[in-house]
């Protein structure tokens, strides 16, 4: 038995803009997807050092409630230790793969003794808007993921760079799926992060884009964080 949710997203295609409400049953959060393994191993080395567990695998794909998946434009937090990340999103709708962007918004207290629980305990925002996978593959490591912290007032550039970063969309298909290339339908997948520039820090709102440079177009979105209080 799955809880299914029902989004309404816009549709945006060269064929023109169109609406869609999907209906999601699972959220996967792939982990650990970097193309580059060294610079990766670096990475996990490092955030050992903080006291953040080595992964069971890379990539690694954490289950989290699909209801945490939201187009809203504000979330609530416990307490004031946990931060963005962008994303590109997969999902897969009958035959047709949609991409999207999204912000794996994560308790980063929490992911000290448990990136599973960590991944769960905070909404996982998106941007309304869809693209047709189809339309982007022949091109896709020309895709650009960028997000912003909005920090003492100001909007600072937190992370970007190409999607070619992470591996691509079929490879972490067949990796999730034991080799078959769709994703069980209604399933959501967000493809895994790059670093952030100054490091992983919380902030009071989190703003995020895709940007497709070949056909001169974008998805963006933004939402405001706010902490509720931790007694313990």
């Amino acid at each position: 038995m799955t809880h299914d949710i029902l989004l309404p997203f816009h549709t945006h295609s060269q064929d023109g803009v169109g609406t869609a409400s999907l209906t999601l049953s699972d959220a996967v959060i792939a982990g650990w997807t970097g193309r580059d393994t060294a610079a990766m191993e670096r990475h996990i080395v490092e955030l050992e050092a903080l006291g953040v567990t080595r992964p069971a695998a890379t990539p690694i794909f954490y289950r989290t409630s699909v209801a945490r998946i939201t187009l809203a434009n504000c979330i609530e937090v416990s307490g004031e230790d946990s931060s963005g990340e962008v994303e590109f999103v997969l999902i897969q709708h009958g035959s047709e793969l949609w991409v999207g962007v999204g912000s794996d918004h994560t308790d980063r207290k929490v992911e000290t003794y448990n990136v599973t629980v960590s991944k769960q305990m905070c909404d996982k925002p998106m941007a309304p808007v869809l693209w047709p996978y189809q339309e982007v593959q022949a091109h896709w490591d020309s895709l650009i993921v960028r997000s912003f912290a909005v920090e003492n007032g100001e909007r600072n550039l937190y992370q970007e760079g190409p999607v070619a970063s992470m591996l691509a969309p079929a490879t972490l298909i067949q990796k999730y799926t034991d080799g078959r290339d769709r994703l069980p339908n209604g399933t959501a997948m967000f493809g895994g992060t790059l670093p952030a520039r100054g490091g992983v820090r919380a902030a009071v709102r989190f703003e995020f884009e895709l940007e497709d440079p070949v056909l001169g177009r974008h998805i963006a979105h933004g939402y405001d964080v706010l902490p509720l209080p931790d007694h313990g």
